[in-house]
């Protein structure tokens, strides 16, 4: 499997008037997107905060389901919740994931629109095909801010559907991006539960 991980970062990312804020966490991100994340054979999810008080609300949904009756009543949330990392800022992950790895992983940022030098799907399942590390950095609020991308070593195509309205939550993003570079193709069977 391609050595994918994922960053959903909340700061810096931009409001509707393309300011710089910090937006806040929320426990269906967290849920749906670790849930994709362990589907799609992803090795780490990173949630992204400098605050204080949102990185103690990713500690006490992570505990709830990896510590106490979540956990217990439901198993298989247990398990993707498992993938959960939090960390200060992009930096911090991308150094982790560096540590882990033995060498940096190419930063993959994402937006709604296209920007100039972006790669496609086809061009990005390629560079996943050799085995080097990349993460997938996702945007909260209304995407992430220019520094970010500045930063990244790639920048995905947007996700497009057959209509001009493009505001998908980030928790859908996340999932048809992973299908589109991780998802079995035609022929695959594939085992419900």
């Amino acid at each position: 499997m391609p050595n994918l991980y994922v960053a959903l970062v909340h700061h810096p990312v931009v409001n509707k008037n393309g300011e710089a804020i910090a937006a806040a966490v929320t426990n269906l991100d967290l849920h749906d997107i670790a849930r994709a994340a362990k589907t799609y054979d992803i090795k780490g999810f990173y949630v992204t905060t400098p605050l204080a008080d949102q990185q103690l609300l990713v500690r006490r949904i992570t505990a709830h389901w990896l510590e106490g009756a979540g956990g217990r009543y439901n198993p298989k949330r247990r398990e993707a919740l498992a993938l959960i990392r939090l960390a200060d800022c992009l930096e911090q992950a991308l150094a982790e994931i560096g540590q882990r790895e033995g060498r940096r992983p190419q930063a993959v940022a994402t937006a709604a629109r296209r920007r100039p030098g972006s790669i496609g799907f086809c061009e990005l399942r390629k560079r996943l095909a050799d085995g080097s590390p990349h993460v997938l950095v996702l945007g909260t609020a209304w995407g992430l801010a220019p520094s970010v991308f500045e930063k990244a070593d790639w920048v995905l195509e947007p996700v497009q559907g057959p209509s001009p309205y493009n505001h998908l939550p980030v928790r859908s993003a996340a999932a048809i991006i992973m299908d589109r570079l991780l998802g079995c193709r035609e022929g695959a069977d594939l085992e419900s539960d």
